[in-house]
């Protein structure tokens, strides 16, 4: 499976830490940006290059998008038809077990100002070995999500 990652400047610092784990741990990484901290940047830019990659391949790739609250990443990220991005920024892991469970996120997004490291690695960990279950009430759901 291939990760993409995605962010700006606000998620910067979380993305190259979690990119460096992630291929540690052997996975796959496809960096979508951006290559260096810039406050001017929009992130946009990046999560759309991340978001594209998903919605062409939602069964053999995810993404991990990085922002300082993760809500506006996720907008732009579930504009795209198949796109399902969950926003974390602390709190209960069982969110991110229902967000594979329930909803077949392919897209974490993180707010990386709410935050620390050792949260959002567990929280990735957790996504990453969570599967969908697949039940009848889940998939017509989500069919109905794509239907719109």
């Amino acid at each position: 499976m291939i990760i993409y990652l995605a962010g700006d400047h606000a998620g910067f610092e979380l993305k190259e830490k979690v990119k460096k784990f992630l291929i540690e741990k052997g996975h796959t990484i496809k960096d979508c940006g951006p290559a260096e901290s810039d406050e001017k940047d929009d992130y946009p830019d990046f999560i759309h290059k991340a978001a594209v990659n998903i919605a062409r391949d939602q069964e053999n790739v995810r993404g991990i998008i990085f922002g300082g609250s993760g809500e506006g990443e996720a907008m732009v990220a579930n504009r795209y038809r198949g796109v399902r991005a969950a926003v974390y920024y602390g709190g209960s892991l069982e969110i991110i077990a229902l967000s594979r469970e329930h909803n077949n996120a392919n897209i974490l997004s993180l707010g990386a100002r709410f935050l620390k490291e050792d949260e959002a690695l567990r929280a990735i960990s957790l996504w990453l070995t969570t599967s969908f279950s697949g039940e009848e009430r889940h998939v017509r759901r989500i069919n109905k999500i794509e239907k719109a």
